[in-house]
């Protein structure tokens, strides 16, 4: 009887940690096109909508290791992505790295620096990437508005042995006087845009 309170117990326990994990987001389809799904979700504490990418692409994780690895080729795939360049390296699959984000006159370019991992499991059952940022890392830089705050994870999976299937969420606070209305407005494009990219980048 004992055994049966503790495992109905730990079940509750279970399925009200899902529950509070899943309630803070509450996604909506934004835009669908090319096999790749956009959703928006209000961010607790935060004017700025989150955004999760759903898509299936050719490749595998090695293709995409190397494309995010291939830090100063961002700017051919990563929406608006003026230039990036790594400023320290810890392994292949650990690394800093400085990026700049051009927006349009009379809003300032945004920088960020990010501290990305990517891990998978022994089995290869999974990839999982995390990129963080780190506005402390290196001085700020005239001109530009440092991001306060971004928080990127991926989850990638194999389906079949040539294609990737990724599911991408993403929230940040961009800094500076950026009118939340107006970034939520498009905040759709930038994620499809580079996942169109990335696509096409793969199937190289």
């Amino acid at each position: 009887m004992k055994f049966i309170i503790i495992k109905i117990s730990c079940l509750v326990f279970c399925f009200a940690f899902t529950s509070l994990t899943f309630a803070q987001y509450n996604w909506k389809l934004s835009k669908e096109k090319d096999g790749i799904k956009v959703y928006q979700s209000a961010v607790k504490n935060s004017d700025y909508k989150g955004i999760k990418v759903e898509c299936t692409l050719e490749g595998n994780y090695d293709k995409l290791i190397a494309v995010l690895n291939n830090v100063s080729h961002h700017k051919d795939w990563v929406y608006n992505n003026k230039a990036s360049n790594i400023i320290k390296q810890i392994n292949p699959y650990e690394f800093y790295y400085y990026t700049e984000t051009h927006l349009p006159w009379p809003m300032s370019n945004r920088d960020a620096v990010v501290h990305l991992k990517m891990s998978k499991d022994s089995l290869n059952r999974f990839l999982k990437i995390t990129s963080v940022s780190e506005p402390g890392y290196i001085p700020e830089k005239s001109g530009k508005v440092r991001v306060p705050k971004s928080t990127v994870n991926w989850n990638v999976t194999m389906p079949t042995v040539k294609t990737i299937s990724i599911i991408y969420t993403f929230e940040a606070e961009p800094g500076g006087s950026l009118p939340a209305w107006l970034a939520n407005m498009f905040a759709d494009k930038g994620p499809y845009e580079s996942f169109k990219k990335l696509s096409e980048i793969l199937k190289q």
